[in-house]
């Protein structure tokens, strides 16, 4: 039986490193924005341009271009289109760790999923990120995860219709504030098994 776990996580929650402590626990794939490198070979996508529009959404979209202009789509809409087509196939082939672009709700309809949504205290996110950004002051830390994570709601809004963090969309959420990285991990490695 192959298994898929998807993790959605808020900005410095820990989600990235959940998932790459899991996948390693379970020996499954472990993807993130590798995908993005992935989809930029498959598609013959700049890959400049995908890190560019990478969970965002396109800001000049309008009501008659999403009616009338579907086959001349924004750059970010083909790329999301093919991203999607490479969780698609990673899914195919199971035993994965997917971190981010929606992978949740993209791969909602496979068997075997667990579908993960990690979450914090913003002070604890904002305590945890002092280490990976130390040349950062505190308040443009606490700037950059309210950014981060506003950006994050309108991708997932913008290209599923749901809601970015609702536990409806997810399985489990778990709070790594209360719990810790190292019990996350525990929890999802036996749910997983």
């Amino acid at each position: 039986m192959k298994k898929i776990i998807t993790i959605s996580r808020e900005f410095g929650a820990g989600g990235g490193e959940i998932g790459r402590k899991l996948a390693q626990a379970l020996k499954y794939n472990y993807y993130d924005k590798e995908i993005i490198l992935k989809t930029a070979k498959d598609s013959n996508v700049d890959v400049e341009s995908l890190l560019k529009w990478d969970e965002r959404v396109p800001m000049n979209f309008g009501f008659a271009q999403s009616l009338f202009d579907f086959y001349n789509k924004p750059l970010s809409e083909k790329l999301f289109e093919a991203q999607k087509q490479v969780i698609r196939k990673i899914g195919e082939k199971g035993n994965c760790v997917i971190v981010g672009r929606n992978a949740n709700t993209i791969l909602k309809e496979f068997d075997y999923g667990l579908h993960v949504f990690i979450y914090a205290d913003p002070c604890w996110r904002a305590e945890r990120m002092k280490d990976k950004m130390p040349d950062a002051t505190e308040a443009k830390i606490n700037e950059e995860i309210r950014a981060i994570d506003r950006t994050r709601k309108k991708y997932c809004s913008y290209y599923t219709n749901t809601e970015f963090g609702v536990a409806d969309y997810y399985d489990i959420c778990l709070n790594t504030s209360s719990l810790g990285i190292d019990a996350c991990v525990e929890i999802l490695e036996k749910l997983a098994k």
